[in-house]
């Protein structure tokens, strides 16, 4: 059994230790974050269970992987440690329940809890206000000399200065941080790199960290990299009681750092709550955050609780549920929405990503299947965020049994069998009849949706039964409808048809940007709708808009003003539009004031609220002319 054990720790060592270099070195992970903590957590519980097989090289007692040979090594004056790990709320408290017992328990200890970034740690060495060397990580002893490439980056500093006053500056100062890239800053060097024909980085993570270990300097000044300051190994000529205090300082050097994204707590209980916190606003964030930090504030308590062989005993990391990971496509789908776009969607083994269990993840098109090469029996990174539908990011080729099956796309749409089409430089294929099924399903789901016409109970089951006895084709034919036809339908009995013909007449007294939206019109989602509104204020003026003036509205591009005035030269939807007047819709005035304070800002809705839905107050800011941020 022993031999086991032995044989099984071993093999951990190895697998951990080569996905070490992989993600420290090379900047080229195989594996997600989620299965190396999961090989890390068993190699650590078969250690503790198993002390007498510790041994000084295992990745339990080391940080990071070997530097590279191509970058001039430099020796840290205090190790770059890294954190421990915890994964519950009750890890948390056990942590806290450790330090104080080694505090005695003299009293609670405060905390400061912070976002922790998903980046490239470096340290970087200021003598006498002026930056000195630049060095990443490395294995926590030695790192990589990357200060020709650090300077390249606009927010680092390359001489220390007081935002305000003029006192000495530090001799000597070792500030550590994490260089990171931001999403939408990733989104679009992505774009710039499949446009040149080079293979798209996998995660901001990876993009951050190729760039910072360029032997040439100019690729790293092209990518949009950023950085935050997290701590200090030295700094002379400054006395302070807590962290926080040291991050104000560091503040004021003209150093990032990230200030409002720390909270100071006076007990665990509030630790607990702020991780709670920054894991549901984690999509909100500019950047990639996988964790929250927790730092015990005081710096004579750190220096009391000292240092274990990889990780501070007064700090850990809460890892939050992942949003990548791993798994195996079943089959691969082809939707058709009600615009005709066909979309091809995985099926999955089921996976559990971020909390919530993913069955289904988009693949976008046909060009991003071949690019990625992603193929039935793959096994893949997907990824979610938000309430978006979750996106397969990469096929793991290493993982390939040979039994993998490219995906044929068709030429026909799956539902009606019209041959696809594709518009110009479009890379959307789609369906081109109107009155295909799956368009016409997909279209009065949205007419009825809460943020168009907003019918309470006309559902998928419903819609698809009125189709298919051919009830309905369109949004107006919703108005047309009797008790008759709505007790013919399964599962419909007399009160829930009296319920769904009440919903059907409330949703006719509506909001000119809510009936614009439910129209469909390629382009324009709920807040270039209100916009449109807010601009036009009549239908019938909106009917007769010519380009310029669409244009002349400060969010309507080029796109959405040609898929407007499209619809609107459209016979047959101009026909829709004036039966479904007649059939009663009539248009509130607007509510909002011409001087709304919140006009023209975008607002994040966020946390719990008590008095309104979250719908309601989106619903309020829309109609003030705001901008509800997703």
């Amino acid at each position: 059994m022993k031999e086991d054990i032995i044989l099984e720790i071993e093999g951990l060592r190895d697998k951990i230790k080569y996905h070490n270099h992989r993600y420290h070195v090379l900047d080229d992970p195989e594996i997600t974050d989620a299965e190396y903590d999961q090989l890390f957590r068993r190699l650590q519980l078969l250690e503790s269970e198993n002390p007498e097989l510790i041994t000084p090289d295992s990745p339990t007692q080391k940080v990071g992987a070997a530097p590279l040979k191509t970058f001039d090594p430099v020796q840290h004056s205090q190790p770059m440690l890294s954190l421990e790990n915890v994964f519950t709320d009750e890890d948390i408290r056990e942590f806290d329940a450790r330090l104080n017992r080694l505090n005695n328990g003299q009293g609670q200890i405060e905390y400061v809890v912070e976002p922790k970034m998903d980046g490239l740690a470096i340290e970087l060495a200021y003598k006498d206000g002026r930056l000195a060397v630049a060095s990443t990580r490395g294995d926590g002893y030695t790192g990589e000399n990357v200060t020709e490439n650090i300077r390249t980056i606009p927010v680092v500093p390359q001489k220390l200065e007081y935002i305000s006053g003029d006192e000495k500056l530090p001799g000597l100062l070792e500030v550590r941080g994490e260089v990171y890239m931001e999403k939408n800053d990733f989104k679009e060097l992505n774009r710039s790199r499949l446009s040149e024909g080079l293979s798209p980085f996998a995660n901001p993570r990876n993009a951050a960290a190729g760039s910072i270990r360029q032997l040439d300097p100019d690729i790293t000044k092209k990518r949009p990299l950023k950085m935050f300051c997290y701590g200090t190994a030295a700094l002379s000529g400054f006395k302070a009681d807590t962290y926080y205090e040291v991050m104000l300082f560091l503040h004021g050097l003209g150093l990032r750092v990230n200030i409002e994204g720390m909270k100071i707590c006076s007990n665990i209980d509030e630790v607990i709550e702020q991780c709670r916190h920054l894991e549901a606003s984690r999509d909100l964030f500019s950047f990639e955050m996988d964790g929250a930090v927790i730092k015990v504030n005081h710096l004579a308590l750190q220096e009391r609780f000292g240092i274990k062989t990889r990780s501070p005993r007064w700090a850990v990391a809460r890892k939050f549920k992942p949003v990548q990971v791993a798994t195996k496509i079943i089959k691969i789908e082809i939707q058709v929405g009600r615009t005709g776009a066909l979309t091809p969607v995985a099926l999955l083994e089921p996976v559990e990503v971020g909390g919530v269990t993913v069955r289904r993840a988009t693949l976008h098109n046909r060009e991003e299947i071949e690019k990625k090469d992603i193929r039935v029996s793959d096994t893949v990174i997907i990824q979610r965020a938000g309430d978006v539908i979750p996106e397969v990011v990469e096929s793991i080729k290493s993982k390939r049994t040979g039994a993998e099956e490219v995906f044929i796309f068709p030429d026909k749409c799956p539902v009606c069998g019209s041959a696809i089409l594709k518009k110009g430089d479009e890379v959307v294929a789609r369906c081109p009849n109107r009155k295909c099924p799956a368009q016409l399903n997909a279209g009065l789901r949205h007419f009825a949706s809460k943020g168009a016409m907003n019918i309470d109970g006309l559902g998928d089951r419903i819609i698809t039964q009125l189709i298919d006895k051919g009830f309905v084709k369109q949004g107006v034919d919703i108005y047309r409808l009797d008790r008759e036809k709505l007790l013919q339908l399964d599962k419909i009995e007399e009160k829930s048809a009296g319920n769904l013909l009440a919903a059907i007449a409330a949703s006719k007294k509506t909001t000119l940007a809510r009936f614009i939206y439910a129209l469909g019109i390629r382009h324009v989602g709920e807040h270039v709708a209100s916009v449109i509104a807010d601009h036009f204020r009549t239908i019938d003026t909106l009917k007769k808009a010519d380009e310029n003036e669409l244009l002349s509205i400060k969010e309507v591009g080029p796109q959405i003003a040609e898929s407007v005035i499209s619809y609107f030269s459209d016979d047959a939807n101009i026909l829709h539009i004036e039966s479904l007047i007649n059939q009663g819709i009539e248009f509130e005035k607007p509510a909002f004031s011409v001087d709304s304070p919140i006009a023209g800002k975008t607002i994040v809705v966020t946390g719990t609220l008590k008095r309104m839905k979250r719908d309601e107050i989106k619903e309020f800011i829309i109609k003030n002319r705001g901008r509800v941020s997703s």
